[in-house]
């Protein structure tokens, strides 16, 4: 006589409806984080060949760089405004719906960008202009992924939230490598330089007019296609979500992620934010930057759902342990090396990938790391604002470079910058605990 023993396993979803659902959301936010990003970033790389075209014709290379790094920051500094804004609103009216409104924003902003004039035409307005529609595109950006990555989440099956969390920052590399890749294709066709080069009057609209045309399309989605939450239909919050947020519970949630989040924002700042404009400084040419991060971009793509099943697996504490580490130790060497061989573009392009690679793959464990802290009915604004307001203080590492400056080679100020971030990502992992199986 033989037995058999059968085990059952809980089905990923409730039913075909709601597998169906779960995709359409967790694509609509993945390519809602890409338009995010990329939109982030397009003063980073798109803008740094032809920040001459926004700047005083006397200005010197670290002020040209300065500004650049002013033009990334404000967009960052908006999005803690954003969070507030549209977190509440996810909560209070539905994700789906303040999504849309984000959306729309953020694609009236980039592509009232792509036709502005220059200093020549309107002196240091042009500067300014372009600084506070940053500020109001970064507004709308954090209320984007406040409330259309919640709804994503809120769909995935407890067993993948690690790697739906991973794919949809994924679309952080994948923009990046994106915008690399249209400003190498526009400076092959339109010529760089000073103020009046073709690229720096022309060329650099062509990723701010993509920009506009993707971003079109992810309000036009959500507006036709993505439904809503079926968590937040079933826990609509009564009252006051930032209220709610002061429960002693969701403060402690808040700080833990402010601490582990501003580690990361240090560390990528430091790695990505500041290198095109930080290695043109540098006299590097702009070939061998958009190499290392093209490739930085196609190597975090393939690698962040392997890391966000390790974090599934063995616990995001325990990766944000691994990724301090490397960001405390690695990161800043590979930086360091990078930018003390100029000469070099094989060992730029080597040193750098590490480096990016290093800092970026922190937020393949931040969405669903930060998401499980949080209950149903402050989901959105907990989230937004927590993986937001940690961003303020790291952006404005222009300056803070400089300050480094004071006491060390400037020109190495990103590898003090990443080293703090891989510091305080190990005193994240330390306060924190682990969430994996917490119900959503």
């Amino acid at each position: 006589m033989s037995t058999e023993t059968t085990v059952q396993t809980e089905p990923l979803w409730r039913d075909e409806e709601h597998r169906i659902k779960s995709g359409k959301t967790l694509r609509a936010a993945t390519a809602g984080f890409f338009i995010d990003m990329y939109d982030v970033y397009l003063p980073v790389v798109a803008l740094v060949p032809a920040i001459a075209y926004f700047a005083a014709t006397d200005a010197s290379s670290q002020q040209k760089a300065t500004l650049a790094g002013a033009i990334f920051a404000v967009s960052l500094i908006g999005r803690p405004i954003g969070s507030i804004i549209f977190g509440y609103l996810g909560d209070r009216i539905g994700r789906r719906q303040a999504t849309v409104y984000a959306a729309a924003g953020f694609t009236i902003c980039t592509g009232l960008i792509a036709v502005l004039p220059g200093y020549s035409t309107i002196g240091g307005w042009a500067a300014v202009l372009l600084v506070l529609l940053r500020l109001v595109d970064g507004v709308f950006l954090g209320g984007e992924y406040s409330a259309a990555n919640p709804l994503a989440m809120e769909y995935a099956p407890k067993s993948r939230r690690g790697m739906y969390g991973a794919i949809i920052n994924a679309g952080y590399p994948a923009a990046l490598g994106a915008i690399t890749l249209v400003t190498m294709l526009t400076l092959m066709v339109f010529e760089a330089g000073d103020a009046s080069a073709p690229y720096s009057v022309w060329g650099w609209r062509i990723p701010f007019a993509i920009g506009f045309v993707m971003s079109a399309y992810v309000f036009f989605h959500y507006l036709y296609s993505v439904p809503e939450s079926e968590v937040w239909n079933v826990n609509e919050t009564k009252g006051n979500p930032l209220k709610l947020l002061l429960a002693p519970k969701n403060r402690r949630a808040m700080f833990i992620s402010f601490v582990t989040a501003t580690g990361g924002y240090v560390a990528v700042n430091g790695a990505v934010g500041a290198y095109a404009a930080h290695f043109k400084h540098l006299e590097i040419a702009t070939n061998t930057i958009n190499t290392a991060m093209l490739i930085s971009s196609v190597v975090a793509v393939v690698l962040f759902p392997l890391l966000g099943m390790a974090g599934q697996r063995y616990g995001r504490r325990e990766m944000f342990v691994v990724l301090g580490l490397f960001n405390l130790i690695i990161t800043p060497s590979a930086l360091a090396v990078a930018i003390l061989n100029p000469e070099n573009a094989t060992t730029v392009v080597v040193a750098s990938v590490i480096a990016i690679v290093g800092a970026i793959s922190v937020w393949s464990q931040i969405t669903a790391y930060i998401m499980e802290m949080f209950p149903a009915s402050v989901r959105s604004s907990g989230y937004g604002i927590s993986y937001s307001l940690p961003s303020i203080l790291p952006a404005f590492y222009p300056y803070i470079f400089i300050a480094f400056g004071l006491f060390m080679d400037y020109d190495l100020a990103p590898v003090l910058f990443v080293a703090i971030g891989g510091a305080l990502l190990l005193i994240g992992s330390k306060i924190s605990s682990d969430l994996r199986d917490v119900e959503m």
